[in-house]
């Protein structure tokens, strides 16, 4: 039996119609296996948060499937949604709440009991090097801060599926290392976690699989070791580079945009 996830197959996505469409997906093959971290990797405008939407159900492609641990997601999205946990690129208002509060009632709603949900909030709290503003008012924290917050709120009872998109937006870099680290434990504990970034050189520090999307394409995939050996530099950040080269000008992209 595969352990698959998340896997997605020939997916396919289209804006607009005719001079104006844009295809934002194209064709893209991915899977996310339990215990596996999975980055997805692409400059702004490659089809990154498009794909995240069709596989939580806010959009729905125009063909291709989409099957989160054992669902399908394109014909049940709120039941494939509630094997996941999603972190938003933007975070979620939590206005009148703590840190703590607001973590804590995730947990409570995602169905776990209130003994279990304290201890796992207590140790997101400690682990990310909140404590200091763990009861402090959220309109009161700094943009770090609220976004860590909103990573432990995806982390406090993680779904199947742990969809995290850009994560590391605003965070310092100390407390970046130790958020690395409980990515890395959310998945040794089993679940699939998609990495949406574009950040080349924080996608080598905990990824097992990297998918480099291009113009709604997937244009390479493989362990970030792979990657670095097959093109020159031997980096990711080299190889990505020279997968995707510089980023076309929007008039040589979309002519019809330049001329607004």
């Amino acid at each position: 039996m595969s352990d698959d996830v998340l896997a997605i197959r020939d997916l396919h996505k289209r804006y607009g119609s005719g001079s104006r469409a844009v295809q934002a997906n194209d064709g893209i093959d991915l899977t996310a296996s339990a215990g596996q971290v999975v980055c997805l990797l692409g400059h702004n405008g490659a089809g990154k948060s498009t794909l995240v939407n069709q596989v939580v159900g806010i959009a729905a492609p125009d063909r291709g499937t989409i099957r989160l641990a054992g669902v399908d997601a394109v014909a049940h999205p709120a039941r494939a949604r509630a094997l996941a946990s999603v972190q938003a690129q933007a975070n979620v208002p939590i206005t009148g709440l703590t840190p703590r509060r607001a973590v804590d009632l995730v947990g409570r709603i995602r169905g776990g009991r209130r003994a279990d949900v304290r201890r796992r909030t207590a140790h997101l709290l400690d682990a990310l090097d909140l404590g200091p503003w763990a009861d402090v008012p959220a309109e009161k924290v700094s943009g770090g801060v609220a976004r860590l917050t909103a990573f432990a709120m995806a982390a406090v009872a993680p779904g199947r599926l742990v969809v995290l998109d850009e994560p590391t937006n605003d965070v310092d870099p100390v407390r970046r290392r130790l958020l690395w680290r409980e990515i890395r434990a959310i998945a040794d504990g089993g679940a699939a976690v998609l990495l949406v970034t574009h950040n080349v050189l924080e996608a080598e520090t905990v990824v097992d699989h990297v998918t480099v999307l291009d113009r709604g394409r997937v244009v390479a995939q493989g362990t970030p070791a792979a990657l670095s050996a097959a093109h020159p530099g031997r980096s990711l950040e080299d190889a990505y580079i020279h997968l995707v080269g510089q980023a076309q000008p929007a008039a040589a992209r979309h002519p019809q945009e330049a001329a607004r």
